[in-house]
């Protein structure tokens, strides 16, 4: 079943792109929630009609985009945890703590958008993903340091 997205979902498309998706996936969860709209062909004639608005509101969020990924990689986290006398630590760091880190700091970004190649559970310097945007993605460099590190 063809579908026109009405805004950006990960994994399918951008907004205004017209894409093929099961019927149940567009009758029971994108067309209910306002997320997407039935490929008819008024509807494609109104989606032409707005391609220029759409094509100025990706500019704009692809800068946005590219400035959050330059704040973000000149940025550097750093977590102090518990740990154990090789550098292990008591748990780990997980991308909820990052995203809470960050959001103190007045940057919001969703968990499921970070993404962290091995668990962190050493102290260490490590780097994470986000996934800003399609086609941006920042690096974030983050530090684990041991609590008594952090005493002396």
């Amino acid at each position: 079943m063809e579908i026109i997205l009405r805004q950006d979902i990960d994994n399918l498309g951008l907004e205004g792109s017209i894409v093929d998706v099961a019927k149940g996936y567009a009758r029971n969860f994108l067309i209910p929630r306002g997320f997407a709209l039935m490929a008819s062909k008024q509807n494609i004639k109104a989606l032409e009609m707005q391609k220029k608005k759409i094509d100025v509101r990706r500019l704009k969020a692809r800068d946005r985009a590219e400035k959050l990924k330059q704040e973000l990689e000149e940025m550097v986290i750093t977590f102090s945890h518990k740990s154990g006398e090789e550098g292990k630590l008591y748990g780990s760091v997980t991308s909820m703590d990052i995203a809470t880190y960050l959001e103190k700091k007045g940057i919001v970004i969703d968990r499921k958008k970070i993404i962290i190649e091995n668990a962190i559970k050493t102290v260490g310097e490590f780097e994470a993903k986000i996934k800003i945007y399609p086609e941006v993605t920042g690096i974030l460099k983050i530090v684990v340091k041991s609590e008594e590190e952090k005493e002396e």
